[in-house]
Parts: structure tokens; C-alpha cells; sequence
């Protein structure tokens, strides 16, 4: 009796795992587009540099650099050499951000 009992449990476990693979072949099959849809977005990110080149202007225009300089349109050459080292520390600041190494 404890044979058959064992017999049957392996059998039934058996079954149970061939139709959990069925299921999950078939699961696979459906996602599988969108799985590489998501490989081919991350590998063009990965591969690329990093800028939304449709956010900048071909050629820099003055509103363009008054705003990654932060100042006013109006200001004078010598404000904008000020920023230099503010500027310089903000890239370093944003470059150690996604590390985890930003200042609190």
C-alpha cells in the first residue's frame, strides 16, 4: 500500500511539474516580445553617451547659454567668468551623484 502511495505521489508530481512547464513556456512565448523590446532599449542606451542631443540647440544660441550659465541674458563677461568655478564644481557634483558620492 505505502508503495503504491509513492508511486502515485511521484506520478502526480511528475505531472504537476510538465504542465507548470507547459504553462510557463507558453507564458514565455507571449512576453518574449517585449523582453526584446526592453534588450534593444537598454543596449541603445548603453551604448550611447548619455545626452538628449534633441534638447540643445545646433548652434548655441544666447538664451541657450544664459541658461546653462545661469545668468540673464544681459550680463556681463565678467559674471559669466565667475561662474567658471561654480560650474566646475556643479559637473563634478553631477558626476558623482549616480555613484552615491554627492555631498549631504
Amino acid at each position: 500500500m505505502v508503495m503504491a502511495c509513492t508511486v502515485v505521489a511521484v506520478g502526480l508530481t511528475v505531472a504537476t511539474a510538465g504542465f507548470a512547464e507547459h504553462y510557463v513556456l507558453q507564458a514565455i512565448k507571449q512576453i518574449e516580445p517585449q523582453v526584446k523590446q526592453v534588450f534593444q532599449n537598454l543596449s541603445k542606451s548603453a551604448f550611447s553617451d548619455g545626452y538628449d542631443r534633441d534638447a540643445f540647440e545646433p548652434k548655441m544660441t544666447k538664451q541657450e547659454a544664459a541658461l546653462i550659465l545661469d545668468i540673464s541674458l544681459t550680463a556681463n563677461k565678467g559674471k559669466i567668468e565667475d561662474k567658471g568655478p561654480y560650474i566646475a564644481a556643479k559637473i563634478t557634483e553631477a558626476k558623482d551623484l549616480p555613484k552615491g558620492q554627492a555631498k549631504k
